[in-house]
């Protein structure tokens, strides 16, 4: 690959992650599990949870649980590819 093709891919992939900032800057990125809670909540207003958690983690515990998951599932995606890779190789 050349440098110019690999500034343009740069710019596409910097733009693919301004693109929803720039248009949508006022935004309220939330979760599925907000999500789902409106839902039920609007479709049966008397609904009870009937679990709890048995732990509830700090913002910090959480978001270092999540970087690890995701660290951890590149790992595996990285090992995958690579060993594909090898593999074609031979």
């Amino acid at each position: 690959m050349t440098a110019k093709s690999n500034a343009l891919l740069l710019g596409m992939a910097a733009l693919i992650v301004a693109a929803p900032l720039i248009l949508n800057p006022a935004a309220q990125f939330g979760g599925t599990d907000d999500a789902a809670s409106e839902v039920v909540t609007a479709s049966n207003p008397d609904y009870r949870k009937w679990t709890e958690p048995f732990w509830a983690p700090t913002k910090e515990i959480e978001a270092t649980l999540f970087a690890l998951q995701a660290a951890f599932g590149a790992g595996i995606l990285g090992y995958v590819l690579g060993r594909m890779h090898g593999r074609r190789d031979k």
